[in-house]
């Protein structure tokens, strides 16, 4: 199984799925029906740009998003906080889950993993995964999640808002452009 790099680009780069550039979806275990669409929307458009979707592998939006990609024939990674699916059974999405048995530290494995985190909507474990992204110098898309006041006026270089799904893909897809790197 192969996927297509780069497709909403007009890009035709057969890439396997053991080298698929790793997105993180970071976002609560609960969320309302209208941030459920967005990252289910988000995942779809993930996927279909090629891109490995990494999330908690939760419910919430990490469900949403997994379904979007799954539905896209995506491949979804769920990061799970127990050491067993007994522990933290995964959403029924996830392709691969990984049980790390260390709870919220693996918000740490979340982010390292993920080339670019966007993060939907979102409580404090959310917030912690964009902290530990900008701490690790990962860019970070912001779709309807937290606003930052920046202390001396300053905000960081690697923050960008989304207005929409397909605006944070866009976002994504120029971040992971060559010459941003």
């Amino acid at each position: 199984m192969t996927a297509e790099i780069g497709a909403e680009q007009g890009s035709r780069e057969e890439v396997p799925p053991s080298r698929r550039t790793i997105i993180g979806v970071m976002g609560s275990s609960s969320c309302d029906e209208p941030t459920a669409d967005k990252a289910r929307q988000l995942g779809h458009l993930l996927a279909k740009s090629g891109y490995a979707v990494l999330c908690g592998g939760g419910s919430g939006v990490m469900e949403a998003v997994s379904r979007g990609a799954s539905e896209a024939g995506g491949l979804t990674i769920g990061v799970l906080p127990g050491r067993n699916a007994q522990e933290s059974p995964p959403n029924p999405f996830i392709q691969i889950p990984i049980y790390s048995g260390i709870s919220y530290a693996r918000n740490f494995v979340n982010v390292l993993s993920s080339r670019v985190v966007v993060a939907v909507a979102g409580a404090h474990g959310t917030l912690s995964e964009i902290a530990l992204a900008l701490a690790c110098d990962k860019p970070v898309v912001l779709l309807d999640s937290w606003q930052f006041e920046v202390p001396g006026g300053v905000p960081s270089s690697r923050i960008y808002r989304a207005d929409s799904p397909e605006h944070a893909v866009r976002l994504v897809n120029e971040l992971l452009e060559p010459s941003s790197e």
